[in-house]
């Protein structure tokens, strides 16, 4: 299990380029760069929130330090360095995310091996790729969209999966399991999406 936490988001980078496409660009060395900064930083510190129990502790723990905040941050520094005009070319915010939490994994992978915890060590990993994928096929459908009701849908899921992600991870950590492959399932819709359907 801490060698699927440590390959699987590789992996899937070079499948959704294989796949979906999105050259490399200068954002590329700044991905793993301060990906690995970020890394280094948590591992040194610790969490930042409390673990807490069962309930909602728990889940703003998930959120923030374990599932949603990861991934969360590389995309706005990426729409950041979009804004600074930081890149020397074009910049896939997807392949930016996913750039950057390659030594975050690594990092988590080494944490969390003494646990042995499918949860952290499998389901993390997957959640980490929903959102990372999930979020920018809503924004380009967002963009590409001039319909007032579509936009409305993908503001909407941009909130809701983060959201959603760190559920699972409560969900499964609480032993619901059938809510937390529900909102497991639901979290990858938008990352089959990316996949199926092309903006």
């Amino acid at each position: 299990m801490s060698f699927f936490c440590l390959l699987w988001i590789p992996l899937f980078y070079f499948l959704r380029r294989t796949i979906v496409g999105g050259g490399s660009s200068s954002g590329s060395v700044w991905a793993l760069l301060l990906g690995s900064i970020t890394a280094i930083l948590q591992f040194l510190l610790g969490n930042l929130v409390s673990p807490g129990g069962f309930g909602f502790s728990r889940w703003f723990f998930g959120f923030i330090d374990i599932v949603s905040l990861p991934v969360i941050i590389p995309f706005l520094v990426c729409f950041l360095m979009l804004f600074l005009r930081g890149f020397s070319g074009e910049a896939d915010p997807a392949n930016f995310a996913l750039l950057w939490l390659i030594p975050v994994g690594a990092l988590r992978a080494l944490e969390w091996s003494s646990g042995s915890d499918p949860i952290l060590l499998v389901m993390v990993p997957l959640l980490w790729t929903a959102i990372a994928a999930g979020i920018p096929y809503f924004i380009n459908l967002m963009t590409n969209s001039y319909n007032p009701f579509i936009s409305a849908v993908s503001i909407l899921s941009m909130i809701v999966l983060p959201v959603m992600a760190a559920l699972t991870y409560w969900a499964f950590f609480s032993q619901y399991m059938l809510l937390g492959f529900l909102f497991f399932l639901i979290t990858q819709i938008p990352l089959a999406l990316t996949f199926i359907i092309r903006n």
